[in-house]
């Protein structure tokens, strides 16, 4: 086992990777920017390493910084978190070029599932159903894209192939309109993310995001944790998330759930991961996968009871997984919440400082943040500043300890998202559950009416 790990992220994430170190007595080494000194988790590190001024090109991004600080520390591995680095292929080579553990899978799995062209068709010879769409990127010629759309079937949706977290999109309802949605999401993908392949898919009208939860090991171990139902999003957005599915029954989810464990042995994958897909109609349809541990990871802790970051950090040690499929039991039902430091209405953020910060407690409920009276939120990265997630023996008794926990908690001196939440869990959409993900966007939209 490591005796040393160094955390290269921030924020919660950093934290709760701080936190499972500190349970297993691994040593963490924490680098933060000019903007986090004064972070909870910089305050409670072994060691902690100023990387650079607050923009995440010259810290968080900053490969060579992150490196050269797990050099002189001594650092055995480094766990990138989400966000950032966390799925850049070329800095998980560097990491394992320069003698260090990347905790996390293969560049080569990286590479293969962070391109969605190449994920779809490794997902396809593995057997996981897909979205029916273009076979790989889409060409130049305006002749065959025209084809193409008429053969998937309009509406159609153009995606970036290197994209990811909602951006790089484009919903196309005409053949009219088609080359030029193409041309548009092209130069968008180029700019965003250096790749200006883009592919279709068919556009599903009401689908939910449902995700699957898997872990692997180095000796052709692989299992599914379960799912989750993220569908409450904005702008792409999760906003709400839970486990397991309302209303899905098991033995459709068990299949899946068994078939992505299949696509990581024959992909050779190791570690976290989560195997996300659209469902409707009662049937599954394979969008991406994300390469590293998930924002919404605690809800599957709370119904597993398992520790999905020490088994991050065993797994790139190079242990067996210590269970089978068999021995994996889902308990009771978990919610979570993102806390965003941004105007509930208008979804402006709302950096600052914290004047007041009470967090809920109380049975089945967990707070994962690193938020404190007096904590100033910068105005340089991502605002979600916490997350609260609640277990309890049914949905209902789930929804109610949310209920509770959402009116303990106070935040003063910025805006939060609190309030949205409070109306979200009266709603009674909600409470049925099942929602598509499209049905915040429309529930918001009659709010502000």
């Amino acid at each position: 086992m490591f005796k040393k790990i160094l955390i290269a992220n921030r924020g919660e994430i950093a934290l709760r990777i701080q936190r499972a170190c500190r349970e297993m007595g691994i040593k963490s080494v924490v680098v933060y920017s000019e903007a986090d000194r004064e972070a909870k988790y910089v305050k409670l590190a072994d060691e902690a390493v100023c990387i650079g001024p607050p923009p995440s090109a010259q810290s968080y991004l900053n490969m060579p910084a992150i490196i050269s600080t797990a050099e002189v520390t001594d650092a055995e591995a480094i766990h990138p978190g989400y966000g950032f680095l966390s799925e850049n292929a070329d800095f998980a080579e560097r990491v394992e070029k320069s003698g260090f553990t990347f905790i996390g899978p293969t560049p080569e799995s990286i590479r293969l599932m962070g391109d969605k062209v190449s994920a779809k068709q490794a997902m396809i010879r593995s057997g996981v159903p897909c979205v029916p769409g273009s076979e790989g990127v889409l060409p130049d010629d305006p002749k065959a894209i025209i084809q193409a759309g008429r053969s998937v079937g309009y509406p159609v949706i153009i995606k970036a192939a290197g994209g990811g977290g909602g951006r790089g999109m484009r919903v196309v309802h005409t053949e009219a309109a088609l080359l030029n949605a193409v041309q548009t999401t092209r130069a968008e993908a180029g700019a965003a993310f250096g790749n200006a392949a883009v592919y279709m898919e068919k556009f599903l009208e009401n689908p939910r995001h449902i995700e699957i939860q898997v872990m692997a090991d180095t000796h052709r171990g692989a299992v599914w944790l379960g799912e989750r139902d993220c569908s409450m999003q904005r702008r792409h957005q999760k906003i709400i998330e839970e486990a397991p599915a309302p209303g899905i029954p098991r033995r459709v989810i068990e299949k899946i759930g068994d078939r992505c464990a299949a696509a990581c042995k024959k992909i050779g994958y190791r570690g976290a991961g989560t195997f996300e897909f659209l469902f409707e109609r009662g049937e599954f349809y394979f969008i991406e996968m994300n390469t590293r541990v998930q924002v919404e990871h605690p809800v599957t802790e709370l119904v597993t009871g398992l520790d999905i970051v020490q088994l991050q950090i065993r797994v790139a040690a190079g242990e067996k997984l210590p269970f089978s499929q068999r021995n994996i039991e889902l308990r009771g039902h978990a919610i979570e919440v993102r806390i965003n430091a941004e105007d509930p209405y208008k979804f402006t953020p709302s950096p600052g400082r914290i004047t007041m910060w009470h967090p809920p407690g109380g049975p089945g409920v967990r707070v994962d943040s690193h938020a404190y009276t007096n904590y100033l939120v910068p105005p340089n990265y991502d605002s979600m500043i916490g997350k609260i997630i609640v277990h309890g023996d049914s949905r209902a008794q789930a929804l109610a300890r949310m209920r509770t926990a959402l009116s303990e908690t106070v935040i003063e001196g910025i805006h939060t998202n609190i309030p949205l939440h409070r109306e979200l869990m009266a709603d009674a959409k909600f409470i049925e559950g099942g929602t598509s993900i499209h049905y915040l966007e429309g529930w918001l939209a009659r709010r502000t009416r």
